[in-house]
């Protein structure tokens, strides 16, 4: 399904791919209304991807910027896949059956897009919001989130496990704070906290003390 309508030549720079949610359920939306709407407003992405099914619309030559990413940054590097998954920021479509998803990545790796996330895992609601948005890991090339784009204002595609689309020996950096605007408080993101320990079997060992 190609459209008409592109953003023009690529300029040159690290291969890169950049995941968007169409904010639809994908057991219900298909990747063809995804992709229709896409090309009405004049803003379609390389790729539309229904990880329920399997299904992959290709809707502009990777060799051409796509029209979902602000300015000129769509035209940044050899390729900027811009890929648009049928799914929902606050539901990680990681959590999904991912039907496609090895084909998909198979392409992006003959395209030269690396797989690490140079920017770290993108943020879950809403600390996606407020994300940082750097243009150093950007330069680097690879996988990022919308959500981390220099300039960018989206959520999506909130907290997704990266290891699930870039394989389990993929890199994870810690994760970046938020930033937020001059005078609001800072609040960290929520850590994923340790299983609890199970209760160890046998008498307790009274604590020892240590001053003299």
């Amino acid at each position: 399904m190609p459209a008409k309508l592109d953003g023009g030549p690529l300029k040159g720079g690290a291969p890169r791919a950049v995941w968007f949610t169409s904010e639809n359920d994908p057991r219900v939306v298909s990747t063809r209304s995804v992709a229709q709407d896409l090309i009405r407003e004049k803003r379609p992405a390389h790729l539309v991807w229904n990880p329920f099914d399997g299904d992959i619309l290709q809707l502009v030559a990777v060799t051409l910027a796509a029209r979902l990413l602000p300015g000129d940054l769509g035209r940044e590097g050899r390729v900027c896949v811009q890929i648009m998954v049928v799914g929902q920021h606050r539901e990680p479509f990681t959590n999904s059956p991912l039907k496609g998803l090895s084909e998909l990545m198979s392409w992006l790796d003959s395209w030269g897009v690396a797989r690490r996330w140079p920017a770290g895992p993108p943020l879950q609601v809403p600390q996606s919001y407020q994300a940082a948005r750097e243009r150093r890991p950007w330069a680097r090339g690879g996988h990022f989130g919308c959500s981390q784009v220099p300039e960018g204002t989206g959520p999506d595609p909130g907290g997704i496990d990266i290891r699930k689309i870039t394989g389990p020996e993929t890199p994870v950096a810690e994760i970046p704070r938020p930033r937020f605007p001059p005078g609001q408080a800072m609040v960290p993101p929520p850590r994923r906290l340790p299983r609890p320990l199970e209760p160890a079997s046998g008498p307790v060992p009274e604590p020892v003390n240590t001053r003299s």
